[in-house]
Formats: structure tokens, C-alpha cells, sequence
């Protein structure tokens, strides 16, 4: 009984690890506005480094350092600002490992088997980074949602007599976020010497998108060899509401598929753990009882895992 609170209170504390991290990483440090505002004599870069020397722990600094310049870092880096997470890959990582080494410990006490404290640690490593692919997603979709009204706003500055750098500030004042932080952050870097051309290369960098990119490419010709740029926005902007608004039917139309998906996927596991806290000797037959216990919980996982991604390509259509 001692070991089982031992194992409830180390797992309430990694439940309290990722909610303390999670926070951490959406609130992080302050605005690139911010920064960029404060260290406008310098670089982007050099001002990253100089407010991370400010609030940088020891281990954090030097998972930095260890990898600095390795491809492993730049990626990852890459994934936290599509995500704008404010946390540098130090910091991530160290949370990574926190969680998986909390989750691994209640895992053993609570369960008392090495396995599942193997499958906990698992688990606990990749749960950070599927919260950074959940917001990505999330903020890439909005950010398409308001794109084609952004392109509005531009089209109608550019024809009132505004530049592109004017139209794109009118975005940042007028529009929410995420789409006002990306191109204000556009115009503040180009407001510090940056080219225009690099500036938007920064921001398909941190935003995946295919309509930004038709968007930069019409704006970076338009510059080279001239032409009506409201106008070709203008086209732009009407062919991506008309996408958004197919998409917005398609996903009305899957909605059910999807979440027949989930609620098939979930509901053995939670079952699985409903029995486990009401009879839990009759649960741990299957990881006591060898190798055929083993199999059927393996098969069950394999089965319930190929059902939801059968169930995710049948709803997924591409527009």
C-alpha cells in the first residue's frame, strides 16, 4: 500500500511536471515584438542569445550548448517556432526528459512492472512533442482562416496608395493573432535591415503554408519585374477563401468519421483502466500470466492502432 502512494504522488507530480512545462512553453519568455523592439541596434539572433543568458537554467544551457550548429537542433527549433513556443531546445528537451523519467517511476510503483514503466517513459518523452504537433496544427489553421481576409486588408491599402511594407503593418494593427504577430514581426525585422524577400522567407519558415508561399512568390515577382500587385492579391486572396470554405464543408461532412475514430480507439484503453482501478488482480492477469497475456495485449494495441489510422486516411481528403 506504501509503495502505491509512493507511485500515486510521483505520478501526480509528473502530471504537475507537464502542466508547469506546458505553461512554460505557451507563456515562455517575452514577445519577439518585444525583443526585437528592445535590441533593434542588433541582430535577431544576438538578442535570442542575450535574453536566453537572462533566464537560462544550468542543464538547459548546456543541452545549448552541446548542440549548437547540429541539424537536430535547427529542426527542432524550426518545429518550437511553428508552434511559437518560447522555450529554447535546451529547455525542451530537459522537459522531455523530466516527464519521461516522472512518468517511468509512478508508472513502476503504480503498476510494478518494469514494462509498463518502460512504456510510461515512452510515452512521457513523446507527449511533449505531440503537444508541439498539436499546435502547429492549430495555429497553422487558423492562420489560413485568416489569411484571405489579411489579403483583403492588403489590397484594399496597396489601392488607397500604401506600400507593401504599409499594408503589411495595417495587418498587424487590424487583424488578430496569429496572423498580426507573423507579419508584424515581418515588418519589424525588415524596420531593423533585413531584405523583404528574407523577411517573408522567414515567415514561410515558421509557417507551412502553400497558399503564403503562392502569396511570397506573387510579391517577390511583382517586385523583380513590376505588374498590378493589388490585383494579383486580389485573385489570391478569392481563390484561398473559396479553398478555406470547401475545407470548412469537408471537415462538417467528416466530422463523425473522426470522431468514430477517437471514440473506437479510446474506449478499450479506457475501459482497460476503469477495470484496472476497480479489480485490478483481475487486469494484471494479462502481465502476469507470460508470454499469451503479452500477445493479446500487443494484438490489441496493434489492432486498435491500425483501426484509427485506417479510419483518419478514409476522412482525410485533400483540397
Amino acid at each position: 500500500m506504501a509503495l502505491q502512494t509512493i507511485g500515486l504522488i510521483i505520478g501526480a507530480a509528473a502530471v504537475l511536471l507537464v502542466i508547469v512545462g506546458v505553461v512554460s512553453m505557451v507563456r515562455g519568455r517575452t514577445s519577439v515584438e518585444q525583443r526585437l523592439q528592445t535590441f533593434a541596434g542588433t541582430t535577431e539572433l544576438e538578442a535570442d542569445k542575450k535574453d536566453s543568458k537572462k533566464r537560462s537554467t544550468p542543464v538547459a544551457d548546456s543541452l545549448n550548448r552541446a548542440l549548437e550548429g547540429r541539424k537536430v537542433s535547427e529542426n527542432l527549433s524550426t518545429q518550437l517556432a511553428r508552434a511559437d513556443l518560447k522555450v529554447t531546445v535546451g529547455e525542451f528537451l530537459a522537459l522531455q526528459l523530466l516527464v519521461a523519467l516522472g512518468l517511468a517511476v509512478g508508472g513502476y510503483f503504480l503498476f510494478n512492472t518494469i514494462v509498463l514503466a518502460i512504456l510510461a517513459a515512452v510515452i512521457g518523452w513523446f507527449a511533449p512533442r505531440w503537444f508541439v504537433s498539436y499546435r502547429q496544427g492549430q495555429r497553422l489553421r487558423a492562420f489560413a482562416d485568416q489569411l484571405g481576409d489579411a489579403l483583403n486588408l492588403m489590397v484594399n491599402g496597396l489601392r488607397s496608395g500604401y506600400s507593401v511594407l504599409q499594408a503589411m503593418e495595417a495587418v498587424s494593427r487590424e487583424m488578430p493573432s496569429p496572423i498580426a504577430s507573423e507579419f508584424g514581426r515581418v515588418v519589424q525585422e525588415v524596420q531593423i535591415g533585413l531584405p523583404l524577400e528574407q523577411a517573408l522567407g522567414n515567415m514561410l519558415r515558421r509557417i507551412k503554408s502553400d497558399d503564403l508561399d503562392l502569396v511570397i512568390t506573387a510579391i517577390s515577382v511583382q517586385r523583380e519585374v513590376g505588374g498590378n500587385l493589388a490585383e494579383i492579391l486580389d485573385v489570391i486572396s478569392f481563390t484561398i477563401r473559396e479553398r478555406v470554405r470547401i475545407k470548412g464543408e469537408v471537415r462538417t461532412l467528416t466530422a463523425q468519421g473522426r470522431y468514430s475514430g477517437y471514440v473506437i480507439s479510446l474506449l478499450p484503453i479506457g475501459l482497460a483502466l476503469v477495470l484496472f482501478c476497480v479489480n485490478k488482480p483481475y487486469v494484471e492477469r494479462l502481465f502476469t500470466s507470460g508470454f499469451c497475456g503479452w500477445a493479446m495485449v500487443v494484438c490489441g494495441l496493434l489492432m486498435i492502432g491500425t483501426g484509427f489510422i485506417a479510419i483518419q486516411k478514409i476522412v482525410t481528403i485533400e483540397v
